[in-house]
């Protein structure tokens, strides 16, 4: 799960394998593979790098194994 801020201060964990894109219009907009979509505070970069971080850390679990 990836750590997200929604627009009023909220803070959400969202599964990033079920994320279908992400969009800064300027807002940043998370659209997910059912079709919801949420705003979020952080840029599409960060989220990116986020998404990154995340995989790389159930790669090295899974190696670790």
């Amino acid at each position: 799960m990836i750590k997200v801020t929604r627009l009023d201060g909220k803070v959400m964990y969202i599964n990033p394998q079920l994320i279908e894109s992400i969009e800064s219009t300027p807002d940043t907009v998370i659209t997910f593979t059912s079709g919801k979509k949420h705003l979020v505070q952080e840029d599409a970069e960060t989220i990116v790098e986020q998404i990154y971080t995340y995989r790389r850390n159930i790669n090295f679990r899974v190696l670790e194994g």
